[in-house]
């Protein structure tokens, strides 16, 4: 298809060593080029790095096309250089959609991509349908694409940065699990975040299904609209005390799920329609699900112990994420949180804590802040580390509360990322008599 053409592939990290396998198994001659000083030579790839890709000068006619990896603006420097010399540019995501007919579930959401993605995938694969979780998660959609091997749906983890540059991608079934603050390093506002997240609707047509969070005032577009929500709010598909129902009828339990909490059953939920837009029998979905477990350092319950549970929610590196679990918890709580200053303003929690937090734990570089912030209005402590955290937390708890790490913030001033206070915190609860 592509013999004989000269292609640029910007970014030598995962994305871009899978489009450039799959443009050199189309007969295409490919160029690597990464500004990273660090950056290193992959595989028999042409490459061209650090200095001399930042000193690069490209020409009319040097090359046929560029791909650019999802971790960079196409208006930045590099990128700016091809599409100045007439260079057609196209990103990793979308040149991988181009060369498959494989059908396609897109997931997009400011939290909890991941974990539904992953659902997604266990689902298809328990009900005989082979599957991989892939995209922004795991594989690149390229490096799928290149492997050859053959899967009857993919469950296809899509972030902003992933939609910016996307031309006819579309997915048989898209998901928008929610819309929060985030990334505002790489967009100017909120609006233009919003604007490259609500692109996986873009090209959808009226045979394909929009999976929307009821409530999110996202456009849909051309595609029918199916709506879900595990709090209440009025939806196509709901859950409510651990009970599945579609159009007010119950379609399922959640009682031999492995995975916990409301916000995970909205997960769930989104699993669900998924695979009746594939047409699968809820029965069978609800089985497929019954083994998966919620990945380490996500609403993880670490163990229960005197009434007790203790959940590692690590992961929580942002306030809607630390909002969404506490939104999630259907006991009492008490919170270890904090950890490196990101000058968050941490005031609007206020409003999320009072009558389900009953005392508070805070770590980290923002410990003083937070007690200053929650101090006047439930119990607060702090602890020198993970180990007296718990500990405290565990004395400020009753029997059928649950003990939760939810930082709301990153590691980096206690630990080397969120996976290690996560198992920090695992050995502290595990460690308890």
């Amino acid at each position: 298809m592509y013999r004989n053409q000269r292609f640029a592939v910007l970014g030598a990290g995962r994305s871009g060593l899978g489009a450039a396998r799959l443009a050199r198994l189309h007969g295409a001659e490919v160029t690597i080029f990464d500004e990273g000083d660090k950056a290193k030579p992959v595989e028999d790839f042409k490459c061209v790095l650090g200095q001399v890709a930042r000193d690069l000068v490209v020409k009319a006619g040097d090359f046929d096309l560029v791909i650019i990896s999802p971790g960079l603006d196409e208006h930045w420097p590099l990128p700016a250089k091809f599409t100045a010399a007439g260079v057609p540019l196209v990103g990793e995501t979308e040149f991988g959609f181009n060369l498959t007919d494989m059908p396609m579930v897109a997931i997009t959401g400011t939290n909890g991509k991941s974990t539904c993605t992953e659902l997604i995938a266990a689902l298809f694969n328990g009900c005989c349908m082979k599957s991989i979780p892939c995209g922004n998660h795991g594989m690149s959609l390229s490096e799928v694409v290149a492997s050859g091997v053959k899967y009857d749906v993919l469950a296809l983890e899509i972030s902003s940065f992933q939609l910016e540059t996307i031309r006819k991608f579309r997915a048989k079934a898209s998901l928008w699990l929610n819309f929060a603050p985030d990334h505002l390093d790489r967009y100017p506002g909120m609006p233009e975040y919003f604007a490259a997240k609500a692109r996986i609707f873009e090209n959808c047509t009226e045979s394909d299904v929009a999976i929307v969070r009821a409530g999110e005032s996202v456009s849909s577009g051309n595609a029918q609209r199916w709506t879900f929500s595990a709090y209440g709010a009025e939806a196509d598909y709901s859950y409510a005390n651990g009970k599945f129902y579609h159009s007010g009828h119950e379609i399922g339990s959640a009682a031999n799920l492995k995975v916990r909490g409301k916000h995970n059953m909205e997960n769930v939920l989104a699993a669900l329609m998924a695979g009746k837009v594939f047409g699968l029998e809820f029965d069978a979905m609800l089985k497929a699900l019954a083994d998966y477990e919620v990945p380490r350092h996500r609403c993880e319950l670490i163990r229960t112990l005197a009434d007790r549970e203790y959940i590692n929610d690590s992961k929580a590196t942002n306030l809607h994420a630390l909002e969404a679990c506490l939104r999630s918890q259907e006991r009492p709580i008490v919170l270890i949180a904090g950890g490196k200053d990101k000058q968050l303003d941490y005031t609007p929690l206020r409003a999320e804590l009072k009558g389900q937090v009953r005392a508070m734990v805070f770590i980290g570089e923002i410990a003083s802040q937070l007690e200053q912030t929650f101090g006047d209005l439930l119990p607060c402590k702090r602890g020198k580390d993970m180990v007296e955290a718990v500990s405290l937390a565990t004395q400020l708890s009753q029997p059928g509360d649950a003990i939760i790490l939810s930082p709301g913030t990153s590691s980096f001033d206690m630990y080397t990322g969120y996976g290690q206070r996560g198992d920090a915190f695992r050995d502290a609860a595990n460690a308890l008599t």
